[in-house]
Parts: C-alpha cells; structure tokens; sequence
C-alpha cells in the first residue's frame, strides 16, 4: 500500500483538469457548428462562434487561476484535438459510404463535414493566432492592473483577439473568391457585442467553479 497523501499524487489541480477536457470538446465542435449561419437581430454569424467564445472564455480563465504558461500550453495542446478530428473527418469522407445508406442523409453528411482546404487551413491559423493572442492580452493587462477588473480583462482580450480571428479566417478562406469587405464588417461587429456581453460573465462563473473545485 503506497503511503502517499493523495494530496501528493494528484498531478494537476481538478480545475484544470476539467477545464481541459471542456477546451477540447469545444475545439473539435466550434468546425461543426460553423457550418449554420444564426440571425442576431440584423446581424448573421456562423455559430462556431459560440463554441469558439467558449474557448476564449477557458483559456482566460486558465490563465486567470493558473498563470499564462499553462493557459499557452493549453492552446498549444489544443492544436492536438482540432487537427486529429480534421484527420478523421477527411478519412471518414474517403471511405465509401454503404449502399443502404439514404443518398439524402450522405449528402448532407458530406456537404456538413466537407470542406475547402482553404477554410482548413483558415480555421487553423484563425485559432492558434487568436487564442495565443486572448491569453497574452488578458495576461498582459492582469500584469499591469492587478486581480482587479477581472471583467474588464477579459472584455478586452476577447474582442481584440475576435477581431484578429475574423480578418485572419475570411482573408485565407474566402479571398479572390468574392469580396470580403462586406462579411469581415458583419462578422467582426457581432463578434465584439457577443464578446462584450457573453465573456466577462462566462469568466466569473469559468473561475468561481475553477476555486471551488481547487478548494
């Protein structure tokens, strides 16, 4: 019988542990979800961004708990789910589909999971480029304003780095196939209003579970 506190062999604290694990559902179901486009009032969004909030909410709050060179190693990692489920769905949409499967539910099936290898690579950039951004921003201003304005920190980083996302994802994607102009300003608009209203919330609830999970 080992004489080890369990204190002792617990290798990362429970908050990270489950904040991880929420990160890489969402990296892999942000592609998803992008491919239905939501009205917000005037407004029209892909609904990856929901999932892709959600990632920006984790890795502040990682960040918030647990300095920035494990909120960095998060988003480094989560490059590890986000390319392995692009693998899988390009290996799955190689095989041939089964003759009783219904020729409606394929190609819907194909057309969902389909993609350009431009919007691939876009999707890639886009969050490698804006998750390293949120964190070194949030991190940035907690190092010059202290614990304080938690709210605030996050606001900032959020925006800032959505629209970093947006110029990068539609530049790669979608430009010299039609103009860009028009959707960058659409996207990049709702973005910062979901930024400002669903961040700073989803972080104070993100880090108040973290401590009480880490108490």
């Amino acid at each position: 019988m080992s004489n080890q506190n369990p204190d002792q062999t617990r290798s990362i604290p429970l908050s990270l542990f489950g904040l991880s694990i929420f990160y890489g559902g969402m990296v892999c179901i942000a592609g998803v979800l992008g491919n239905k486009q939501v009205a917000l009032g005037p407004l029209a969004v892909e609904a990856g961004i929901f999932a892709f909030l959600l990632l920006v909410v984790t890795s502040s709050s990682v960040a918030e708990l647990h300095g920035r060179p494990i909120a960095n190693r998060l988003v480094l990692i989560g490059f590890v789910p986000l390319i392995t489920s692009l693998v899988l769905s390009l290996f799955v949409l190689a095989l041939p589909p089964s003759p009783q499967m219904d020729a409606a539910r394929l190609s819907s099936f194909n057309t969902v999971m389909g993609g350009t290898p431009r919007i691939w690579i876009g999707g890639i950039c886009a969050y490698g480029v804006s998750t390293f951004l949120n964190v070194t921003i949030f991190s940035r201003l907690k190092a010059r304003e202290g614990a304080g304005y938690l709210w605030l920190r996050a606001a900032i980083a959020s925006i800032l780095s959505q629209i970093v996302d947006t110029l990068i994802f539609i530049t790669i994607a979608f430009y010299g196939i039609f103009p860009i102009g028009e959707l960058l300003l659409g996207q990049m608009l709702a973005k910062v209003i979901l930024s400002a209203v669903l961040v700073p919330p989803l972080v104070y609830l993100f880090v108040a579970l973290g401590r009480r999970l880490d108490a």
